[in-house]
């Protein structure tokens, strides 16, 4: 088995008593070229959602690899009809990472209302020269309207969040039918795109990345907000349009933005880097000690019950 990156001491501690496994103690990640020599020579790869699983990856002669067990709830960084075509299983490690994400979805959310990480800088740089009425004033949260895109298990726990811990009105747009419960719960309005735009205060996004989600936030849907609206994307970089979003910051078609994945990872649009409107994170969605020992786990598990003989958990191909 290849590991691609390091992963948690507790995950990796695991899969070498578990698996003959190859780890990547330098944390460097793997090329096109070597992904692909480690599908011709290991039994499982264990990538994460940065490494590209490519039909030229998987078209390797001779091709030995029979599981991708990606570490991420996401796996559009695989090419699952590739794998389909050479009968190599996909799994992925969903539920564990939903309270994180959807924890750090609100962190945007109130530190790009609050000009959070704006003061932060203003602070350190010793700008700052006291209190005073008009100093920084930022936008209210509670009692505002939420529009989620995509109201899965994320899209469903910042929900919750936002109504039941701020009394956000919560609209949502989702392509799949949503639990009668969960919308009851919510107190949840569905609406078209067009109309959640139009309402919302704060539009999160919680929508996989497929081609027909890509640059789903263009020019054309980002003009349909609110100019004192507010977008959090915690879900995949290129469902945002970022040079669209670019114009639409700079121009004031929208108040601003909350951002922790982004179109080009690890690049990042340079005049983001300049906008005091934006909130840029290192897609830290993930990102705390318990979720990514869960997460790596999760992987875990899906090996073992594969190379069992038993359906992994979590198979998504």
């Amino acid at each position: 088995m290849v590991v691609t990156r390091r992963l948690p001491e507790p995950v990796e501690q695991e899969l070498v008593r578990l698996f003959d496994a190859r780890l990547n103690p330098e944390d460097r990640p793997l090329s096109p070229a070597e992904l692909a020599e480690a599908a011709g020579f290991a039994d499982a790869l264990l990538p994460t959602v940065t490494d590209k699983i490519t039909a030229s990856v998987l078209g390797v002669e001779p091709l030995r690899a029979r599981i991708v067990a990606n570490f991420g709830v996401g796996y559009n960084n695989i090419d699952v009809a590739a794998a389909k075509a050479v009968d190599v299983a996909v799994t992925n490690t969903p539920d564990v990472l939903t309270d994180c994400t959807a924890d750090l979805a609100m962190t945007l959310m109130l530190s790009v209302a609050r000009r959070a990480g704006e003061g932060e800088r203003h602070l350190r740089s010793g700008s700052w020269t006291g209190w005073r009425p008009t100093h920084m004033l930022g936008t209210k949260v509670t009692g505002k309207t939420l529009g989620v895109v995509g109201l899965g298990r994320i899209g469903r726990a910042v929900a919750r969040r936002a109504h039941h811990g701020f009394g956000m009105r919560i609209l949502y747009y989702d392509a799949m039918p949503v639990p009668a419960e969960e919308v009851a719960s919510l107190q949840a309005e569905q609406r078209s795109l067009e109309d959640l735009l139009a309402e919302s205060d704060f539009v999160s996004l919680h929508c996989p990345a497929t081609p027909q989600t890509r640059h789903l936030m263009n020019a054309a849907t980002l003009k349909a907000m609110k100019p004192d609206a507010f977008l959090i994307n915690s879900a995949r970089g290129d469902v945002v349009d970022e040079a669209a979003l670019v114009e639409a910051l700079r121009s004031g078609t929208i108040a601003g933005a909350g951002l922790d994945v982004y179109e080009g990872e690890p690049s990042v649009t340079a005049e983001l880097l300049t906008m005091e409107n934006v909130v840029l994170l290192p897609h830290l969605g993930s990102a705390t000690s318990e979720t990514r020992v869960a997460m790596g786990m999760r992987a875990v598990a899906n090996l073992e019950a594969f190379f069992r003989g038993d359906p992994p958990p979590d198979r998504v191909a």
